[in-house]
């Protein structure tokens, strides 16, 4: 979903321009009560799958491409607001060093996929955790429906900007075709990807997943009770 130069109009390119920065302003912020000496390593390695997986790109019409986002992927494993970072960087250099996205497209860019598919991505997350059993193997499932919403809401999101700033001589039905239509699918793609490699790193690290944390907390507090030792919640 990498926009193109020119394919907003300025107004609308500025508008998200000023959104991206502010999110990217928050998420520095926030991703400081993410980050530990467990998890950094882990976000460059979550930005270097992204990108990779990125540059996977096929044309789905109206001037677009498709291909995965990443953004319920990073959410579960490194925490939303470092989530935010480590698409923000992908897009950056995609867009600057590899001509991926537009130059004057990277705040539209950030905005869909660094923020809507990240936000939207780690919201569904959330609220499955919280109604499904509490148990580690809930997580993969959860973040794979994250990742199933996250794609299509920020094709849709996309189709609202160019409702309203639209420059290219494409017909708003097409645009909405096109993108919701195809990435209703490529969403089926991501959330598969996005429940294999959870699912991977819960096997091997659980302590490494982000969106798991809550769930192993109280795991140990159960057993603890259960033996009858102190029940004192460890620190994550």
């Amino acid at each position: 979903m990498h926009v193109p130069d020119g394919f907003l109009d300025a107004p609308t390119s500025v508008a998200t321009g000023v959104v991206a920065v502010a999110g990217v302003g928050l998420a520095l912020r926030g991703a400081r009560r993410e980050l530990d000496d467990r998890a950094a390593p882990m976000v460059g390695l979550v930005a270097a799958f992204v990108f990779a997986a990125q540059m996977v790109n096929f044309p789905v019409g109206a001037g677009t491409s498709g291909h995965l986002m990443g953004g319920a992927l990073a959410a579960v494993l490194v925490g939303p607001w470092s989530a935010i970072l480590c698409l923000s960087v992908v897009l950056l250099v995609q867009g600057l060093l590899m001509a991926d996205g537009g130059i004057t497209a990277i705040g539209t860019n950030i905005t869909l996929l660094g923020l809507v598919a990240v936000a939207v991505g780690w919201g569904v997350f959330v609220l499955l955790r919280a109604v499904l059993p509490s148990r580690p193997s809930m997580v993969a499932p959860a973040a794979a429906v994250g990742a199933l919403v996250s794609v299509p809401v920020a094709a849709l999101v996309f189709t609202g900007l160019f409702a309203v700033g639209g420059t290219a001589p494409v017909a708003l039905g097409d645009v909405a075709t096109a993108m919701v239509g195809w990435h209703s699918l490529i969403g089926i793609g991501e959330a598969v990807v996005t429940g294999l490699v959870v699912a991977s790193v819960l096997a091997a690290r659980p302590d490494l997943v982000h969106g798991a944390r809550p769930l192993l907390a109280d795991a140990r507090l159960e057993i603890r009770t259960a033996s009858g030792r102190p029940t004192t919640t460890p620190q994550a």
